[in-house]
């Protein structure tokens, strides 16, 4: 319901009649376009491979939004080892997958509503059933994106986030 009432904006004084609960990256920071035409370069909507060396995935980061049943979430991208792709892929279409063990990842998709960058946190990326794209699990620091994730937000900090990526981000809404 959270998402029928529109907002505000801040920035520009308009009333958007929408309040968008979730972005996201529609590739990791370090895709180039250039590599698109490259053999040994993939990007779909949830799998890339940077010159047959580099391997991430796409999954959500969920943050609750306090006093609501909603959920405000990032799409984001995560590096994953050779290895963990591999059993990734290999997992992808195939029912139960959701009981893997989370796979250790980087995160690799920088969201520019935070002070300090959100490139290279530590995550974990939990496989979910098939046609769900997996859960992103940030490391417990003190990183503002980390602690939001533990803690919550606040509606009106969803409008904060909503003014900035309408007005000067790049995020997509899912």
């Amino acid at each position: 319901m959270t998402s029928d009432i529109g907002f505000t904006c801040t920035c520009c004084g308009a009333h958007h009649p929408k309040l968008p609960m979730n972005y996201t990256a529609a590739a990791p920071a370090v895709w180039d376009p250039a590599f698109a035409d490259a053999d040994d370069c993939h990007l779909s909507s949830d799998q890339c491979v940077i010159r047959g060396q580099h391997y991430f995935v796409k999954g959500m980061i969920e943050i609750p939004v306090i006093g609501s049943d909603e959920m405000f979430s990032w799409g984001v991208w995560a590096s994953l080892s050779r290895e963990n792709f591999s059993r990734a892929v290999d997992m992808w279409a195939t029912p139960g997958r959701e009981t893997e063990t989370p796979y250790f990842g980087w995160l690799t998709t920088e969201l520019p509503v935070y002070p300090a960058t959100t490139l290279n946190l530590k995550t974990r990326v939990h496989t979910r059933p098939v046609g769900e794209r997996p859960f992103v699990e940030l490391e417990p620091t003190e990183h503002p994106l980390a602690v939001e994730q533990r803690t919550g937000i606040t509606l009106d900090r969803v409008r904060e986030i909503a003014a900035t990526v309408l007005h000067f981000g790049d995020g997509e809404q899912q």
